[in-house]
């Protein structure tokens, strides 16, 4: 697999040409403007470092990464997406799972199908990814942690942009942990999400804290971002399927979560939760990979827990892309749904 990137100024292009192709670049380079922006070429191998699995997968990504779309199609494939994987999802991890709604907010419950009595007060709230405006997670994220937890799992169905911009899903995020602390302590809940969903998760932490509420007893943001205000490196050089691919534009009024953002100012702690007080956040971990769009804005909060005291651990898997755990073929995926299980176990009080 070749991949060439031409970086210009904050806009980065990739183009993905076969193996031995006339285009494709024969060598490495690497040129700098006065400013430093970056013209690069590479020639980047499959990886010998990860899973045959996962090698497979990175090679079909190729092929089959979606182009432009509406939004009415962006939500019509990932409804398909989702009803696959989330019935794979709980054949390879078997769950309960019964609809219900938490002060106005619809939910699903998630349990093991058999719950040790000392896990009876713990829960955990899944907030889904899907680029706030669709939804790519809520079972394929809830059943496994469930099961591999023996933990129930509230799965939120926050309200989606662009009918409901910020800070709509957060609101609705709130509402449903408000009326779990009538039922279980602070520190025996837990928070978690992927992408949209981890980004919320750090969000509604901070909102609560405003909001003079008790934390969380853990967080776990996996792959996420806590500065809407600026693209993050990584942002300018991976696709949300890592090399194949268009990137995300990174210019002004661009970005594809402008729709979420709105009108309020993209530096809001509320909203960027690196600019609130993160003193006193909750266990948190963090987990990324190499060619995750998100890399660098999560390694970036990671580090901002780190020097506000928290306690924080940052995973980082080798070469593949953004939320690869929702890929339930792949041996990784097993590997980061056990140690992000892990992580929340331990870290929520019984």
């Amino acid at each position: 697999m070749r991949a060439s990137f031409l970086c210009l100024g904050a806009l980065a292009v990739s183009t993905y040409v076969a193996a031995q192709t006339a285009s494709a670049p024969q060598k490495h380079s690497a040129t700098f403007d006065p400013d430093g922006t970056a013209h690069i070429s590479r020639i980047v191998p499959m990886p010998a470092t990860i899973s045959p699995e996962a090698q497979k997968w990175l090679e079909s990504l190729t092929r089959t990464t979606p182009g432009p779309e509406s939004l009415a199609e962006r939500r019509a494939r990932t409804d398909v997406w989702r009803a696959r994987n989330s019935a794979e999802a709980r054949k390879l991890y078997p769950v309960n799972v019964e609809e219900s709604t938490i002060g106005g907010v619809r939910t699903d419950i998630i349990t093991p199908l058999t719950t040790p009595a000392e896990n009876k007060s713990r829960v955990l709230i899944n907030l889904h990814g899907g680029g706030f405006n669709s939804d790519s997670g809520s079972l394929i994220e809830g059943v496994p942690i469930s099961n591999l937890t023996k933990m129930k799992v509230v799965s939120v169905y926050y309200r989606l942009a662009p009918e409901n911009p910020f800070p709509a899903a957060v609101d609705d995020v709130v509402t449903v942990y408000k009326e779990l602390l009538k039922s279980y302590k602070p520190q025996s809940i837990g928070i978690f999400g992927t992408s949209a969903g981890a980004i919320l998760t750090a969000e509604v932490t901070v909102r609560l804290k405003q909001l003079g509420l008790p934390a969380p007893g853990a967080l776990g943001i996996f792959s996420g971002l806590a500065d809407f205000s600026r693209a993050g490196d990584s942002w300018q050089l991976f696709t949300l399927n890592g090399l194949p691919g268009e990137l995300q534009p990174t210019y002004p009024g661009a970005r594809h979560d402008e729709e979420y953002v709105g009108k309020i100012d993209p530096r809001n702690p509320a909203l960027s939760p690196l600019f609130a007080d993160l003193h006193g956040m909750p266990p948190t971990l963090l987990v990324t990979s190499t060619r995750d769009i998100l890399l660098s804005s999560t390694t970036i909060f990671h580090r901002a827990l780190l020097q506000a005291g928290n306690d924080s651990q940052l995973v980082v898997f080798e070469a593949l892309p953004h939320a690869f755990w929702y890929h339930f073929q792949l041996p990784e995926t097993r590997e980061a749904l056990e140690l992000m299980a892990k992580f929340l176990d331990e870290r929520l009080r019984r």
